[in-house]
């Protein structure tokens, strides 16, 4: 993220030297963080830990971002869940007590919530997620000040235990502070390099403890690939038994990859997204590229981003292929010109947390 003087200015009014930990959890929450540490690690002794899961680990590398890996991801079984979060605070704990940070910065890391708590760290934390009922419940009575988007009211996060007024929100949803980040352009593509359009789909998160087991997605993906097989198709699978499932029952009508590659960088590429609403489907909608979003997530920022017609919301087979079968024929770039003017008029979250860091 570039620095404007006003920005430097006030930064560097900050002299304080502090150690702060972030955790961080998913993808999403690893490209929030980058410009956290740009700002913050200039002056402060930072220290980012995460847990083993695959899609952090794979982007971690690809953004060239220094983490330390304690504990692993408990998978989508309850028990699981709950062991591998007993077992990472235990080893969290432990480095954190070396470290001693006066500041925790979290996404809803049940964890780092747990360990501020026991040890008297301040915990901010960012969230625009309330759905997400077991991480609200197991963080927010825990934290001291909580930072979400504008578009969600305060009260959508009171209700598990934090009051109102340690939450702030600021006038912005948190893909207009990923969507900036910079990209290598000279990596591979799954898609061909030809002139045929580029159809990229996001399959749904099945593992989060919000999520249900019910898929809305593979109907959509079966009838794209018999109405577009003239055009470039690939699609964004999460786990191994997930894709090795897309590709027993759809076969080898479409590309379907893991996620290995930085979101945005295939979004460059990309002429129409499907998405499940979740990050790449904010991001794609503020890049003003044509998005569509299954919904397989229910949530306010998806919401938001249909009111402010950036994204079509539809779970018809048939409808979708439509929708597609339109935004090919339309050739103007109104998508573009209201995504820009919604992101000039969004202020920049990190100055918030900031300000909350000085207090």
């Amino acid at each position: 993220m570039m620095r404007t003087k006003k920005n430097l200015l006030k930064y560097n009014s900050y002299q304080k030297y502090l150690k702060i930990w972030i955790d961080i959890l998913t993808p999403k929450q690893l490209l929030f963080s980058e410009p956290i540490v740009e700002r913050l690690g200039k002056k402060h002794n930072i220290l980012c830990t995460s847990r083993k899961y695959e899609e952090v680990s794979k982007l971690a590398k690809i953004r060239h971002f220094d983490l330390v890996f304690v504990g692993k991801h408990g998978g989508g079984n309850k028990k699981n869940k709950l062991k591998a979060s007993i077992e990472r605070i235990d080893k969290l704990s432990k480095k954190i007590q070396k470290f001693e940070p006066e500041v925790v910065i979290s996404f809803g890391s049940p964890e780092a919530a747990r360990i501020s708590f026991g040890l008297g760290i301040k915990h901010i934390m960012f969230c625009d997620s309330p759905h997400a009922n077991a991480v609200m419940r197991l963080t927010l009575p825990l934290i001291q000040k909580l930072l979400i988007p504008y578009v969600i009211s305060k009260k959508e996060f009171s209700k598990y235990g934090i009051k109102e007024k340690d939450i702030v929100q600021y006038k912005a949803i948190d893909a207009v502070v990923t969507m900036k980040r910079k990209i290598d352009k000279n990596l591979n593509s799954p898609f061909k390099n030809n002139n045929k359009k580029n159809i990229l789909i996001r399959v749904e998160e099945e593992e989060a403890s919000y999520t249900s087991k019910s898929s809305k997605i593979i109907p959509i993906i079966q009838k794209i690939a018999d109405n577009y097989k003239n055009e470039n198709i690939v699609v964004l699978g999460r786990y191994t038994k997930q894709i090795n499932n897309l590709k027993k029952i759809i076969g080898n009508e479409v590309k379907i990859v893991k996620m290995s590659f930085d979101g945005k960088y295939l979004l460059n590429k990309t002429d129409i997204f499907i998405g499940s609403g979740g990050t790449m489907t904010a991001e794609s909608a503020l890049m003003g590229i044509p998005t569509i979003s299954y919904n397989a997530v229910p949530n306010i920022v998806e919401e938001f981003l249909v009111k402010k017609n950036l994204v079509k919301r539809e779970t018809n087979p048939n409808k979708v292929s439509n929708h597609i079968k339109k935004i090919f024929e339309i050739k103007n770039n109104q998508n573009q010109k209201r995504a820009k003017k919604i992101v000039k008029e969004m202020e920049d979250p990190i100055e918030k947390l900031i300000k909350i860091i000085k207090n």
